[in-house]
C-alpha cells in the first residue's frame, strides 16, 4: 500500500539548500538525503508569494485562471479532493493563513489543521515546526493504516519575521547579538516598510533567515524520524519542495513581493524514496507538476482541469509559466496588476502590466538576472507569453 507525503517549506530558496548549493551548510539533514532522491535542477514555482504558488501547487492551476480572486474558486478541484474520492485517506498540517479553511483550501481533507482557532504573537505569526510535527505525530498515534494515506506538512519558520534562535544564529554569525525583541525591530522598521537603504541591515536580515533555514532543517530531522517510528519510510513517496523564496535586495526589494525573479520563483524540489538511488533531471519543471505527479505515483488518474504533466517523465521541450499581481506589500491592493513570466529552456521572458514593461534573462550567463536581454531575444517568446497571459479565461 503506497502513501505520498508532500512537504512543504515556505519561503525556502533554492540556493540555501546544500543539495544546489554546496557552500552552505544550512539544511544537513535534507543533504542526508540526496542519495536517494530524484533531484530537480531547476524547478520553478508559478507565481512569487504563497497565493500565487499554492494553486500551482495543490490545484495544478494558475492563480489568475479565473481572474483575480481572493478566496480559492470553487471549480478549482484540490489534489485533497481527488484523493479522498478515490479511497485514499487525506489529512493536512499547516499554520498558512493563506491556506486556511477562510480561503478555501480545506475542501478534500479527512482531517485538516490549519492553526487558525490557536493563538500566536505578532513575534511568531505561525505555529512553529515543533508544533506542527507534535500534530503529526499525534495523527498518526491514531491512524489505522488501514486505507493509503496522503498527508501534506507545511513547516513556517523560514518566513518573516526572522525572529532566529540563539544557537542557529551563531553557527550563521556569532558576531550578531541581537534580542529577539530587536530582531522584531529590524523586521517593522525595514523589512516591513521594504527599505534597502542600510545594507549592513540587510545582510543582517538574510543571516536571520539562514539561521532559520537550519532550525526547519532541524524540524525535517524530527518529522522523518516520527515517519520511521510508524514504519512509513519503506512505503511512502515524499515530495519535498517549497512555495517560492525571498529577496534580499537583489532586485531592490525586500520580502516576496510581485516579481518573478530567480530568488522569489526559483524552488527546491526533491523525490524521496528510501530504496531508490540518487537521480538528477536537468529539464526545467513547474510545481503545477505535482499534483498530476502525484496521482502517477498513486496510479490515480488526474483531474481533467490539472495544468501540469508528471515529473515521472518531464518533457525536454517543457515552457513553464507563472502568473500573480505584481504587489508590494503583503497584501494587494486594487490597483495591482498581473506581472507574467516564462522559461524556455535557459531564456526567461517577464512581462510587467504595471508599466507595460518587458525583460528577459539568459539563465545561463546571468544568474543572478541583471542583464536585460529583451531587444535580443526571438519576437516568438513574447509572443507566447502574450499568448499565455491572453488565453481565455474560465468563468
Amino acid at each position: 500500500m503506497k502513501n505520498l507525503i508532500l512537504i512543504t517549506i515556505d519561503t525556502l530558496r533554492k540556493d540555501m539548500v546544500g543539495i544546489y548549493n554546496h557552500k552552505f551548510s544550512l539544511t544537513p539533514y535534507l543533504d542526508s538525503m540526496e542519495e536517494c532522491c530524484t533531484v530537480f535542477r531547476y524547478p520553478y514555482a508559478t507565481g512569487p508569494y504563497t497565493q500565487a504558488s499554492f494553486q500551482g501547487i495543490l490545484t495544478s492551476e494558475y492563480y489568475l485562471e479565473y481572474g483575480k480572486e481572493k478566496k480559492l474558486n470553487p471549480k478549482k478541484i484540490l489534489i485533497s479532493e481527488v484523493l479522498k474520492e478515490r479511497g485514499i485517506y487525506t489529512a493536512a498540517f499547516h499554520s498558512n493563513a493563506y491556506l486556511s479553511y477562510y480561503f478555501g483550501y480545506n475542501r478534500g481533507w479527512d482531517t485538516f489543521y490549519d492553526s487558525m482557532a490557536d493563538e500566536v504573537t505578532d513575534m511568531y505569526p505561525f505555529i512553529r515546526g515543533e508544533g506542527i510535527n507534535n500534530k503529526v505525530e499525534e495523527f498518526l498515534s491514531n491512524f489505522s493504516f488501514k486505507k493509503p494515506l496522503f498527508l501534506w506538512v507545511h513547516y513556517m519558520d523560514v518566513h518573516e519575521p526572522y525572529i532566529a534562535e540563539e544557537e542557529h544564529l551563531s553557527k550563521i554569525d556569532p558576531e550578531i547579538k541581537l534580542s529577539k525583541e530587536e530582531m522584531f525591530l529590524l523586521f517593522k522598521n525595514t523589512l516591513h516598510p521594504r527599505d534597502v537603504s542600510d545594507a549592513n541591515k540587510i545582510d543582517t536580515l538574510k543571516k536571520l533567515y539562514m539561521a532559520n533555514v537550519k532550525e526547519t532543517d532541524g524540524y525535517l530531522k524530527d518529522l522523518f524520524a516520527v515517519f520511521s517510528s510508524h514504519n512509513l519510510l519503506d512505503n511512502s513517496t515524499f515530495i519535498i519542495t517549497s512555495d517560492h523564496g525571498d529577496e534580499f535586495s537583489e532586485h531592490g526589494g525586500l520580502s516576496h513581493d510581485g516579481k518573478m525573479y530567480n530568488e522569489l520563483v526559483s524552488v527546491p524540489l526533491l523525490v524521496y524514496e528510501k530504496s531508490c538511488k540518487k537521480k538528477l533531471i536537468d529539464t526545467p519543471v513547474s510545481l503545477i507538476d505535482i499534483p498530476t505527479t502525484i496521482c502517477d505515483i498513486l496510479d490515480i488518474e488526474p483531474s481533467p482541469s490539472f495544468k501540469g504533466t508528471s515529473l515521472l517523465s518531464p518533457s525536454q521541450n517543457r515552457t513553464i509559466f507563472g502568473e500573480a499581481m505584481g504587489k508590494i506589500g503583503h497584501k494587494e491592493k486594487d490597483t495591482d496588476k498581473p506581472i507574467y513570466y516564462l522559461l524556455k529552456d535557459s531564456l526567461k521572458v517577464i512581462y510587467n502590466q504595471n508599466d507595460s514593461s518587458w525583460q528577459a534573462y539568459d539563465q545561463k550567463e546571468d544568474k543572478k538576472e541583471q542583464n536585460n536581454i529583451i531587444s535580443e531575444i526571438p519576437d516568438k517568446l513574447k509572443g507566447k507569453l502574450n499568448k499565455f497571459i491572453n488565453r481565455e479565461r474560465k468563468e
